[in-house]
């Protein structure tokens, strides 16, 4: 345990240096780490613009087309019925999401590897990620189901109760953090300063998605428990 012990604006220094303050930092370090970081990254390579493109729109897209869906049953429509009209939006989120992977496979195999992150203990904890992301993924999707999984809330295809088992015990929504898992891995397995910045525009891309998605679904189960009490009555 430290002691800073003097008058006015000694004291104020004498608190800023006490234990290793804020000034006694090495800002230098950070800098150079930086610097070593983004001397792989081309961020204006036409891969890695269209990758990050991809990876923004996808959740875009489908949170505008499920919302339009949900005020206008347009779709339904469309489709002739809400189980084929989610069952087509779900085709074709599954293929946009398969572009959005290659597109991130490709920027990575573009632009340079980091040695430093060549190592076979690197590899291993990015297997470790692509593991648990799978599980988190594939375990949430056999919990949730096909039209659980693809927006059936915003066709009015509901869930007769929330799910609460594994693995959303664990986390409240494993399918985007299991696939921010299996993006954080293969960047790591690839030894890819690029995988990594995308990893992290994905992270962005979800924790906006999750933002928006989470109140308007609980709104969805919200008016449903509603209309139950008044037909109960």
């Amino acid at each position: 345990m430290c002691v800073c012990m003097s008058g006015g604006a000694d004291q104020r220094n004498a608190l800023l240096d006490c234990c290793g303050g804020l000034n006694n930092l090495d800002y230098s370090k950070v800098d150079i780490f930086k610097m070593e970081v983004f001397k792989y990254i081309d961020v204006y390579e036409p891969r890695f613009c269209v990758a990050v493109l991809a990876i923004i729109f996808n959740p875009f897209f489908w949170n505008v087309v499920a919302r339009w869906e949900y005020r206008t049953r347009g779709l339904t429509r469309l489709f002739g019925g809400p189980y084929l009209a989610c069952y087509s939006l779900a085709t074709l989120i599954i293929l946009l999401n398969v572009y959005r992977s290659h597109s991130m496979t490709v920027a990575m195999r573009a632009q340079a590897r980091w040695e430093m992150l060549a190592s076979s203990e690197v590899f291993y904890v990015g297997v470790a990620f692509v593991t648990i992301g799978s599980i988190l993924v594939v375990t949430s999707f056999l919990a949730l189901g096909f039209t659980g999984t693809f927006l059936g809330d915003y066709f009015g295809i509901l869930m007769q109760e929330k799910v609460t088992g594994f693995p959303f015990n664990v986390t409240e929504n494993p399918m985007y953090w299991g696939s921010t898992a299996n993006y954080l891995g293969l960047a790591l397995m690839n030894a890819s300063p690029v995988g990594l910045v995308l990893t992290a525009v994905v992270v962005i891309s979800y924790k906006v998605a999750i933002f928006f998605e989470g109140p308007f679904t609980e709104e969805i189960y919200r008016q449903r428990a509603q209309s139950c009490k008044h037909k109960c009555r």
